[in-house]
């Protein structure tokens, strides 16, 4: 079974989402971060996604305090 997607409390940098993803893919934050970072060369709207996820995953105490109902 696959973990959720959740913004972890700690191994954050700025607001957890590339910790988060890489606690969902099985990877270190470091590389993920790294193949953000790459990702910002590109043309697209990677800095928007990260804003989105950023507003958009629940942190990890609120959706543990939700699993408990």
């Amino acid at each position: 079974m696959a973990t959720a997607l959740v913004r972890p409390r700690n191994n954050r940098m700025i607001a957890g989402v590339c910790a988060g993803l890489a606690q969902r893919f099985g990877t270190t934050p470091t590389t993920m971060r790294v193949i953000f970072v790459l990702s910002c060369l590109l043309p697209g709207p990677q800095f928007l996604v990260y804003l989105a996820l950023w507003i958009l995953l629940p942190t990890e105490d609120r959706t543990a305090g939700a699993a408990s109902w």
